[in-house]
C-alpha cells in the first residue's frame, strides 16, 4: 500500500529545508524523513541531492 501525499508539486520552504537538514544530520532514513514531512521519498531524495546532503540507507 502507497501513501497518499496531498503536497504534489508543492515548492520547499525555508522551515522544511531546515527540518531536512536536521533530520539527515541525525541520520534518519530516508523513509522516516519522508513520512515525518509528509513528502514522497523521490521528493526528500531530489531535495537532498540540490542541497548535497547525505542521507543514511536502513539496515
Amino acid at each position: 500500500m502507497t501513501e497518499k501525499f496531498e503536497r504534489h508539486r508543492q515548492a520547499w520552504t525555508t522551515d522544511e529545508i531546515q527540518k531536512l537538514h536536521l533530520l539527515a544530520t541525525k541520520g534518519m532514513s530516508l523513509k522516516a524523513i519522508s513520512k515525518a514531512m509528509t513528502r514522497s521519498e523521490e521528493s526528500v531524495q531530489a531535495r537532498a541531492k540540490v542541497d548535497k546532503l547525505k542521507i543514511s540507507k536502513m539496515r
